[in-house]
């Protein structure tokens, strides 16, 4: 994304910010990191605004794509989308040895990347 927006961004420091995302924000099952990232992402790339309208025109962005994303996988949240609890070390075994990475994460990482820029695009 950083390339296709031409934000000059130091890709390790996002890979280092946005470590903990995975799981749900730190393997809790709570929101899916690739929704995390995207609303990150809009936020990088839309203007920072000082009026309480325009900040509710740019919140308006996020809540779209959370809205898109989940009307799609039909959740936000990365418990509800695996089936699986990884908070704990066998949980995190089972997903491991699962086919539900290649058939859920992946192909949520990929929405939310196709959201993102879409909108962006749209948006901008």
């Amino acid at each position: 994304m950083c390339e296709e927006f031409q934000l000059d961004i130091d890709k390790e420091l996002l890979h280092r910010i946005s470590f903990g995302f995975a799981g749900g924000l730190g393997n809790s099952g709570a929101v899916c990191g690739a929704v995390v990232g995207a609303v990150m992402a809009i936020g990088l790339k839309r203007n920072r605004v000082a009026k309480m309208d325009e900040v509710l025109q740019e919140l308006a962005v996020s809540r779209e794509f959370r809205n898109r994303f989940e009307a799609e996988m039909g959740t936000i949240n990365c418990r509800e989308m695996t089936g699986m609890d990884l908070t704990t070390e066998a949980g995190v075994t089972q997903f491991m040895g699962s086919d539900i990475p290649q058939k859920v994460c992946f192909p949520a990482v990929a929405l939310a990347y196709r959201l993102v820029v879409d909108m962006l695009k749209e948006t901008s």
